[in-house]
């Protein structure tokens, strides 16, 4: 079991999760418009819970990073379960949210797989293949998040893991030329022969063709069946956190609109919601979670199983303060909105 916080060596401060927050927004611009609609109790624990992934993140895909790396990320986090984090700012802050919210060490360990396996350039032979890497890279984060809002209902954990992978399939779908230029190559490499296309002649050589484009449609395709089911695991969230996971969805779901109006071409562009219809989605957004849908009780996938198992290992319920319910949400609901026309306009000046 963690150490008790209060017994750890250091604190983390006011300071330390600001830090966090400006991290987010400087790197994950959607992640941080969706947070603004979280409870205010859980808005700075999720930004730690996200830095920390992003800090990992960068660590794996820096230019001249080694093999070492993830051994250097997995003793960040031994002594973040310690209670004895790196003096440092996104490490007090994940020490202090994992310590308090009883996070699972299996998840965050699992994301550090998965980013290992980025740095052995494990290839994805199958669908199956990429959905275990978007598993622990992605899903992961989905779980993570779950649990941070004090839910550990197997069906609700099963939908944040489809929405996790979702979501990284409609980042892989947007990135298949920054990543082919990159080495790396996601797309199931079945598929791509399916196609006629060559996975190692491609990687040598990536161009947009009317074959690539099919593979990336055929990919977000599958993405809009997870997110259509990952929406309904949204009613079994509290109902104050229900707004912004549905907004984080849609937004993301829109990303992947915009490589279909590039007709599939992630190769010699990259997709970008403009911030304009990023306000429009998240007022869409709004009226999705009102209407809510009934949760999909469907197994995990597969290769998300066993995050969800994880989840419920070692927890028994406690009773905690309320969160704040969803009619009080109207001023950080205004927060977004403001945030993505302030966007928009800085869009416009550039």
């Amino acid at each position: 079991m963690p150490r008790s916080w209060s017994n750890s060596l250091l604190a983390a401060s006011a300071e330390d999760y600001e830090y966090c927050r400006k991290l987010i927004r400087t790197g994950s611009r959607t992640f941080h418009a969706a947070s603004l609609l979280l409870p205010a109790k859980l808005r700075d624990p999720a930004y730690a819970l996200y830095a920390f992934c992003r800090v990992s993140d960068d660590a794996v895909d820096a230019p001249d990073a080694h093999r070492n790396a993830v051994a250097v990320l997995t003793d960040r986090l031994d002594r973040a379960y310690a209670g004895r984090p790196l003096p440092l700012p996104c490490d007090r802050a994940f020490a202090d949210t994992v310590s308090r919210f009883s996070i699972p060490r299996a998840l965050p360990e699992a994301l550090l797989e998965g980013m290992e396996w980025d740095l052995e350039g494990r290839q994805c032979p199958s669908l199956s293949d990429l959905q275990a890497y978007s598993a622990r890279v992605a899903g992961t984060v989905g779980a993570m998040m779950t649990v941070l809002m004090g839910v550990r209902e197997p069906a609700v954990l099963a939908r944040a893991c489809d929405l996790g992978v979702a979501m990284q399939f409609t980042n892989i779908a947007r990135d298949v030329g920054e990543d082919a230029r990159n080495g790396r190559l996601y797309l199931p490499h079945d598929w791509l022969r399916e196609a006629g296309i060559d996975p190692v002649l491609w990687l040598a050589d990536p161009r947009f063709t009317p074959e690539v484009a099919g593979v990336v449609r055929r990919l977000l395709g599958e993405a809009d069946q997870l997110y259509q089911r990952a929406i309904t695991g949204i009613s079994g969230l509290p109902a104050s956190c229900r707004p912004a996971i549905r907004a984080a969805c849609d937004l993301y779901a829109e990303i992947g609109r915009e490589v279909e109006r590039a007709n599939f071409d992630s190769i010699s562009r990259r997709a970008v919601v403009p911030p304009v219809r990023k306000v429009r989605v998240v007022g869409r957004s709004l009226g999705g979670t009102l209407l809510g849908r009934t949760l999909d009780y469907a197994p995990p996938l597969d290769e998300t199983r066993f995050l969800v198992e994880a989840s419920l290992r070692q927890w028994a319920p406690t009773r905690s303060s309320p969160l704040v319910p969803w009619w009080h949400f109207g001023e950080r609901w205004t927060w977004v909105i403001d945030l993505l026309i302030a966007l928009e306009s800085r869009h416009q000046r550039l």
